[in-house]
């Protein structure tokens, strides 16, 4: 379906990847992975044709229908949701508009007459006239209801119109779909709808996403974007993992056993080379150290940060009581008498579609807030750590150096120590005198987990801590929250890391909180049986 020959792709002097020869075939769902800056979306918008590649081809068959994900919000601001979903069989969408005007004229002619019965036959092959049920049942997967269907895009809300988007991507059977972060801010029922539709998907798919389960879910290859390179692995996300690791192993003891051996043979030499009676064995060995070839390891562009947690002190056997809290923001009452207890081996993710509840109840956790009503109780000897969704406020001081932010947060403020540690979190050299107001979105939030490793405390409190983070980054979170011995409370999109990490889910619905005690497959598994129910 998609030929790629010797595809090679140059920004500013910087070569991304080069050399790149692959197939893309029907039936297959390809995750395509590397560090953040390796060209992961470059090279999605090389295939849509949205931007020029330096060198090589990509040959896709005629009269094949490539869909795209696309990224802005806002740009069907003026389009009814339902014909911002349709819009993504562009040739069906105009066929239908041109039909409909062309009825609406006064003076309607002969001619006018022929070309509708054109247009009507055209639209019917097209599968016009089921159009609006396939785009209305891909918004109901998706979360969005009926009565929404007819409204103009702005009356939505930003998560609202990114399922849009999704839907528009989906419609119509394209024989080819690229996607680019599809599983970003969608809720639980609407990621698991996806998973299935893209598992019964006959066509090809492309997708980037940082999200491991869904890659595990739903990809049969893996194309992984290093070493400037771009190489293709059958199997998913897991299996590449444990693949690659194993051959990095294998590689690194074969040099090892070489190395050794050069400098067995090398000795030798230098012991035997002026002995007549042994030159000829020495010089033998010499011809043999020639042959021998260390396989260097390339420089890879994945950087894996440290990340871990300890508690300074044990605390007692209260952990956290909230009692009947209510909050209203604005006129909205977003939350209405929540009730919980933690209890001292409780790992709890909150998830729900009303993030601003979830966001509200982090706040007033945190102290950022007072509930209108009820009451949050913290036991005496624990200590909290806050990672806020929304981490501006932390630096609004942008001419502050990354070693300097990070002072403010440590009791020890020698350089030494404090490069030391921010080395681990893949500040080295002079990246720690960068000012604060040049960083990216994942320079921040490994600043921001600096902070918490830091404090020392016994609960931590994290609002959506994946954002921005690549694969590398978000599996070392994972496994530093799995290690730690205190509390966790924490939202994500990350469906493995709520796998892995917690033991209690509590939804937040439009009705209150839904507290289990289960693992989020449990969950998931829940939710399906009571919707099938």
């Amino acid at each position: 379906m998609i030929t790629v020959n010797n595809l090679s792709l140059q920004f500013g002097g910087t070569t991304l990847f080069s050399r790149v020869d692959l197939q893309f075939t029907p039936g297959n769902c390809y995750g395509v992975i590397g560090a953040n800056g390796s060209g992961k979306s470059s090279f999605l918008k090389i295939l849509s044709g949205e931007l020029d590649h330096t060198t090589g081809s990509i040959d896709i068959k005629p009269n094949v229908r490539m869909s795209v994900l696309k990224q802005d919000q806002n740009m069907y601001d003026q389009h009814m949701v339902i014909d911002t979903v349709i819009m993504g069989n562009l040739e069906l969408y105009e066929c239908g508009k041109e039909k409909d005007a062309l009825y609406l004229k006064e003076d309607f002619s002969d001619a006018d007459g022929i070309l509708a019965a054109e247009l009507e036959e055209k639209y019917a092959e097209l599968g016009g006239w089921e159009a609006e049920s396939d785009a209305s049942q891909l918004l109901q997967g998706l979360g969005i209801p009926t009565s929404l269907h007819h409204s103009d895009m702005t009356a939505l809300e930003p998560r609202q119109k990114v399922k849009v988007l999704l839907a528009q991507a989906l419609f119509g059977k394209p024989d080819i779909i690229l996607l680019d972060e599809p599983t970003n801010n969608l809720d639980v029922g609407s990621v698991v709808w996806l998973e299935d539709f893209l598992m019964d998907y006959e066509g090809t798919v492309i997708v980037v996403a940082h999200d491991r389960y869904f890659l595990n879910t739903v990809c049969t290859h893996i194309v992984d974007i290093d070493f400037e390179k771009i190489k293709m692995y059958v199997g998913n996300y897991d299996f590449w993992y444990d693949s690659s690791q194993l051959m990095q192993k294998l590689i690194k003891e074969k040099n090892k056993k070489n190395e050794d051996k050069i400098s067995e043979l090398e000795e030798f030499v230098r012991r035997f080379s002026a002995n007549k009676s042994k030159s000829r064995q020495a010089t033998s060995r010499k011809k043999l150290i020639e042959k021998i070839k260390i396989e260097e390891m390339p420089a890879s562009t994945r950087r894996y940060p440290w990340v871990g947690f300890k508690m300074e002190r044990e605390p007692g056997k209260d952990r956290l009581f909230v009692t009947d809290v209510s909050k209203t923001i604005d006129g909205v009452k977003v939350l209405d008498k929540v009730n919980f207890i933690m209890d001292k081996n409780d790992k709890i993710a909150f998830i729900g579609e009303n993030e601003n509840a979830i966001t509200t109840m982090f706040q007033l956790l945190a102290g950022e807030m007072e509930p209108d009503e009820g009451e949050i109780k913290w036991g005496v000897s624990t200590s909290q750590a806050y990672f806020p969704k929304d981490n501006s406020e932390l630096f609004k001081d942008g001419q502050l150096s990354i070693i300097d932010w990070i002072r403010q947060y440590s009791e020890d403020k020698r350089e030494s120590y404090l490069r030391t540690f921010l080395g681990r979190m893949l500040f080295t050299g002079d990246d720690v005198y960068k000012e604060v107001r040049v960083l990216s979105g994942g320079e921040k939030v490994r600043c921001m987990l600096s902070k918490l490793m830091l404090s020392g405390s016994s609960v931590l409190l994290l609002d959506q801590p994946t954002n921005h983070l690549d694969l590398e980054s978000v599996a070392t979170l994972n496994n530093g929250l799995v290690d730690f011995k205190g509390n966790v409370i924490l939202t994500t999109h990350d469906h493995q890391l709520i796998q892995t990490m917690a033991n209690r889910i509590i939804e937040f619905t439009n009705d209150g909180i839904i507290d289990r005690a289960m693992t989020y497959d449990e969950y998931v598994e829940t939710v399906k049986a009571e919707h099938s129910a």
